[in-house]
């Protein structure tokens, strides 16, 4: 019931358009069949690794960056304040993620009337132009947004300049979040990790959970949100999306590199993260807005917290994520 009502979304609205015409119908109508969705993810499965038990193998790569995203995103770094473009549906995300993290790092401790999050040090990883950094500055936090590409950190710099309030709580730096990794010490840690539409675009999750951890302060949560690994989510997420609404560029997903929310939760508790709570997310391209719902099988939000107590490790894997840790489980 709920793919055939997401179906007839996708298809009224291409019907509805001035350049609707027989040919884009026939080609919807092709792109929903589920027959070719569950072959298509038949043809991926199979072109992965056997080796596919409890989380999903990935090269232990000991970056968190993929040479072909970073080029991809290179393309895209004056672009994302631009409201009305490739990056609408993460502006208009914010009306969903800002409340959630805002929420659930209150139910940590009290803030303040107007700025809620005053004291909370947060790490925006993969900030991109700062659309959600910003907002987060804006209740009160103290956040460093971090991305790899430049360009997008120099985006996220002019743009924030131009709000003095944003000047003295929101700064940005062009790394990577294992570049973090061995900064300081726990004191120093970040109080909130916030990695919004990131894990999808990432060359090796085992080696950004590690890194998580690795900054959050003891009792520091993690917030994420990405797709889950699903048909509908590549019928959704990547026909529909990319390929016929263009809603986001075409190539900016690789389903194979989405992960479901029970793939995750294994993932980040192997690391002493404890997941509290997942929702499931919709997007409306209708109406351009985002909703909660109960389904998780297209996109989801995901919030953890890091355990006073580390994991018990081996002694091979005190200094990093193991390259064999997860071929051996």
């Amino acid at each position: 019931m709920y793919s055939r009502k997401c179906g007839r979304l996708m298809l009224g609205l291409i019907c509805t358009s001035p350049k609707a015409n027989l040919k884009n119908v026939l080609q919807l109508k092709s792109a929903f069949s589920w027959t070719s969705v569950c072959k298509r993810r038949t043809q991926l499965l199979q072109s992965q690794n056997a080796l596919h038990c409890h989380i999903s193998v990935r090269s232990a790569s000991q970056t968190t960056v993929d040479p072909n995203e970073l080029k991809r995103f290179q393309s895209l770094a004056s672009k994302w304040w631009d409201e009305g473009g490739e990056f609408a549906a993460l502006h208009s995300m914010n009306d969903l993620r800002v409340p959630f993290i805002r929420d659930n790092l209150l139910t940590v401790r009290g803030g303040q009337p107007g700025k809620p999050l005053a004291g909370f040090k947060i790490l925006d990883v993969g900030c991109g132009g700062g659309l959600l950094t910003e907002p987060l500055g804006r209740l009160g936090a103290n956040v460093l947004g971090i991305d790899p590409v430049e360009d997008s950190i120099g985006t996220a710099r002019v743009h924030s300049s131009r709000d003095p309030d944003l000047r003295r709580r929101v700064q940005y730096q062009a790394c990577t979040l294992e570049d973090l990794t061995g900064e300081g010490d726990e004191d120093d840690g970040f109080d909130a990790v916030v990695a919004s539409e990131v894990v999808e675009h990432l060359a090796d999750l085992e080696t950004f959970a590690y890194c998580c951890s690795h900054v959050l302060k003891p009792g520091g949560s993690l917030f994420i949100t990405t797709l889950n690994k699903t048909n509908l989510s590549y019928a959704l997420g990547i026909v529909a999306a990319e390929r016929l609404l263009r809603i986001v560029p075409m190539g900016t997903h690789d389903w194979e590199k989405f992960i479901s929310p029970v793939e995750l939760e294994r993932l980040l508790e192997s690391y002493g993260l404890s997941v509290q709570s997942v929702r499931g997310m919709l997007y409306n391209p209708v109406s351009g807005r985002w909703s909660w719902t109960d389904s998780t099988a297209i996109n989801y939000a995901l919030h953890a917290v890091k355990l006073s107590e580390e994991p018990q490790t081996d002694t091979a894997e005190a200094d990093g994520p193991d390259p064999q840790r997860q071929a051996a489980s």
